[in-house]
């Protein structure tokens, strides 16, 4: 196999869900360019799934849909068997701050705050008190290895420090689900693989499932399940 993981689909229920989801553009020219073609998808409680593939093939238009960051042409997104389709707005926006953690292959931290208030600020929007918000993301700021560096804005911060302040940030509201894409893809090995060690630290402690988009084989080798999305399908990952 692979990976040395097994691919099984999980019997867990599933927290996330993809049903038959497409994505087409359409250039100004008029063409059509299908990038996904019926993608069925369970994600269970816990569970862990890396999706690789060729760099163009849609694997962060299917995270970004998962996330109901992007809408699909046709098919349907459920988030704790609630269909995305029929929320409002206003909903939308309040599921994706509590169900969702995002972890982007940029840090996106907003450069006027400190780690701590750029961990701190899902937490508010949420209607979380400020002190628990403040206890909340100290917590995690220790956890993730960078307590004492928590009033320092993200330029004072290094590469691998900015990503672990965004991994704290994706999870202050304790999200069902951490969605990552490309997490470690601007960081050179060795701080890779500490940030790889941090994610599945992380989330072992937690009943926290994972998606991750991921070129990177040492990541995806730690998944409970590894699929590939080639030809806009997803596919498991060939055995060998």
């Amino acid at each position: 196999m692979l990976f040395g993981m097994n691919n099984k689909a999980s019997t867990r229920p599933p927290v996330l869900s993809a049903r038959n989801v497409q994505k087409s553009f359409v250039g100004g020219d008029g063409t059509r360019l299908d990038i996904l073609l019926g993608i069925d998808l369970d994600v269970g409680s816990g569970e862990r799934i890396a999706i690789t593939g060729a760099s163009g093939t849609g694997k962060s238009t299917l995270l970004h849909i998962l996330g109901s960051l992007d809408r699909p042409s046709s098919g349907q997104i459920l988030v704790d068997s609630k269909a995305v389709s029929e929320l409002s707005e206003d909903e939308l926006a309040e599921m994706r701050n509590h169900y969702v953690g995002f972890v982007f292959q940029f840090h996106h931290l907003l450069r006027e705050f400190t780690a701590l208030e750029n961990v701190m600020m899902p937490a508010l929007i949420a209607g979380v008190a400020q002190s628990e918000a403040r206890d909340r993301s100290r917590e995690l700021l220790e956890e993730v290895g960078v307590i004492g560096r928590e009033s320092h804005k993200p330029r004072q911060l290094s590469g691998g420090e900015q990503q672990r302040v965004a991994v704290a940030r994706a999870l202050v509201n304790q999200p069902l689900v951490l969605l990552a894409d490309e997490p470690s893809g601007n960081l050179d090995t060795q701080t890779s693989q500490r940030l790889h060690d941090l994610i599945f630290k992380l989330r072992a402690g937690r009943e926290l499932s994972m998606v991750v988009v991921t070129h990177n084989l040492d990541l995806a080798r730690r998944a409970d399940r590894v699929l590939v999305l080639q030809e806009g399908r997803l596919e498991p990952a060939a055995k060998e």
